[in-house]
């Protein structure tokens, strides 16, 4: 693969709109926070589908710490890709699906923690901000679904311009974003939209995919009602339920849940588990005591829960993602 510096990485960019951060609005200047190097749209002009023409892109800080960012999107209307290149690539890539129970999409927790500490070790990070069901879109079941498709096809499709592997692309969500990503890994071949351009003739099938803690169904084991969005509106139909929805073709899966989650029971990764080895796909299962719901990295550390991105990695190596 032909080597190319920072600058010509950055104008490659530029095939694809590079978009303005609303993500970076009200963060100190000069904080240590991590930051994309740039954005990339998901389609070229108005996402498909769009049925509510007032909807806007909206950010909203919710940390009173101000040295503490806890940023979400709220409103998506410009679904894109947050690029964390690796300072030095190894060639892999993953896609991140932050989480937020399809209300909003989590931007530093879930997005660009993960992101930095990827980009560190070598491995080109793109943070997802898919659109939301409930905020005006055709066929609101898919909509998250043919983002993350469409996520994994750009890049693949653009993988000589950031220096990757287009066989080695992974899928990591957490709780709603963990559902989408096990929903690519299990849906990645069912037509969720109309080809825009020739990104779209590539596969959507990650390498591997690891849905954390996530959200599997809207069935009697998720007591609490988080996830009530239109992906989620009709109880008890195969689409919703991911472990219904595992095949021999779903890639393998890293799972990983702690005990103690009072949000998304630890019942949701067994079901997943059960299912990906009746359906012998391979499998990787950790469960922690500790950790609660919505961990990331940020409220991991110091518990023994910390080591799963460790041990994601040593994992996904095993299967090739790291070259």
């Amino acid at each position: 693969m032909t080597p190319v510096d920072r600058r010509t990485l950055l104008g490659a960019a530029l095939t694809a709109p590079l978009l303005p951060h609303p993500a970076n609005a009200g963060a100190p200047a000069h904080a240590p926070f991590p930051e994309p190097a740039f954005s990339v749209k998901l389609w070229p002009g108005e996402a498909p589908g769009l049925t509510n023409p007032s909807l806007r892109d909206e950010v909203l800080e919710r940390s009173k710490d101000p040295a503490i960012r806890d940023r979400a999107m709220v409103k998506v209307r410009t679904p894109r890709l947050d690029v964390f290149p690796a300072a030095n690539p190894n060639g892999a890539a993953l896609l991140i699906t932050p989480g937020g129970a399809y209300h909003r999409v989590v931007i530093d927790k879930e997005g660009y923690e993960l992101a930095a500490w990827l980009a560190a070790r070598g491995v080109t990070a793109f943070v997802c901000f898919y659109r939301l069901p409930d905020q005006g879109w055709a066929d609101p079941r898919n909509v998250a679904l043919a983002d993350a498709q469409r996520a994994m096809r750009l890049i693949r499709h653009r993988a000589a311009d950031w220096k990757i592997d287009p066989k080695r692309v992974a899928a990591l969500g957490y709780s709603a974003g963990g559902h989408l990503c096990g929903d690519l890994a299990t849906r990645h071949a069912v037509k969720t939209y109309t080809p825009v351009d020739a990104a779209d003739s590539l596969d959507a099938r990650p390498l591997v995919a690891a849905p954390l803690y996530p959200a599997i169904a809207m069935d009697p084991f998720l007591a609490k009602g988080v996830a009530t969005s239109g992906v989620y509106a009709s109880s008890g139909t195969d689409w919703q339920m991911l472990d219904a929805q595992v095949t021999a073709d779903t890639p393998p899966c890293f799972l990983c849940h702690a005990e103690d989650d009072a949000t998304l029971p630890v019942d949701f990764t067994l079901r997943m588990r059960a299912a990906l080895r009746a359906a012998g796909v391979p499998t990787d299962m950790h469960l922690f005591e500790e950790g609660g719901h919505g961990f990331g990295l940020r409220l991991a550390a110091g518990k023994p829960v910390a080591a799963w991105p460790e041990l994601f990695m040593a994992w996904a190596a095993r299967h090739g993602w790291l070259g």
